[in-house]
């Protein structure tokens, strides 16, 4: 079998915050003997979600069996995700931005078509998340993996989001998807049938809005630079899981992460 080096696109901070959440989980286990010490566990677990690489690729690489590596990332993407915030911690987080910026992406599963409800026919997608971003386009929250099928305003209003953020008075910026969500939420002018046409000043207001929400959008980007979201093999239900612990570890590389 052929080998060769590769690097992970992430800082050494990362690295070290997840091997010293394992090593005290291993403590507390009492756990006397592992194939990998904590600091290579982590690197295993940030090799397959931020490289994608597959369980057998990994297994390989560091000289362990598939079902072995298979189980050192489930460990580890469940002690993460039991670490990210729920809706009202993150909108409490958000109260102290000038803004925040709401957008829903789809998360590729590789399921069958008529695996339903989970599947949208429009989008032919299965999973949908919705996300909060600062003034900076940087990731504040995901929401737990959601339908596909699931319109953006239902799946926000389904979380308790819209009703987290107008408590707390979030002033917020969506898309049209989110049209109708009232209290805080900002969304653009929308031509119907009774207002075929917007006014200047409409159109004005709705490029401002495209021009913060495009800052939104990156955000978007940071989650999807996480290479294992590009088509995830396994069950919608266990999208969250790795949405969440995704969000764990993005927030500690960006050093905002508060435990």
């Amino acid at each position: 079998m052929l080998s060769y080096r590769a690097s992970i696109p992430l800082s050494n901070h990362t690295l070290i915050r997840l091997a010293e959440l394992i090593r005290t989980q291993r403590a507390e286990r009492r756990c006397r003997w592992r194939r990998l010490d904590p600091a290579q566990q982590a690197l295993l677990v940030l090799a397959h979600l931020r490289n994608g690489d597959t369980y057998a690729r990994l297994a390989a690489g560091f000289a362990i069996g598939t079902t072995t590596a298979w189980r050192y990332v489930r460990e580890s993407v469940d002690l993460l995700a039991a670490l990210a915030d729920d809706v009202h911690a993150a909108v409490a987080r958000a109260a102290r931005l000038a803004y925040a910026i709401l957008d829903g992406t789809l998360i590729p599963i590789d399921r069958r078509a008529d695996e339903r409800p989970y599947y949208s026919g429009k989008h032919k997608q299965h999973g949908d998340v919705q996300l909060l971003a600062d003034p900076a386009g940087r990731l504040v929250w995901t929401s737990p993996a959601l339908p596909g099928a699931v319109h953006d305003v239902t799946a926000a209003r389904k979380i308790g989001l819209i009703d987290a953020l107008t408590g707390a008075g979030v002033k917020t910026f969506a898309d049209k998807g989110d049209h109708g969500a009232g209290g805080t939420i900002r969304t653009p002018f929308k031509r119907h049938r009774h207002r075929p046409w917007l006014s200047r000043g409409q159109r004005d207001v709705n490029r401002a809005h495209a021009r913060i929400r495009a800052i939104g959008e990156r955000a978007v980007a940071t989650l999807k630079a996480w290479k294992v979201l590009t088509k995830l093999r396994c069950c919608p239900h266990g999208a969250t899981a790795l949405v969440q612990a995704i969000l764990v570890l993005q927030l500690v590389e960006d050093s905002r992460y508060p435990g």
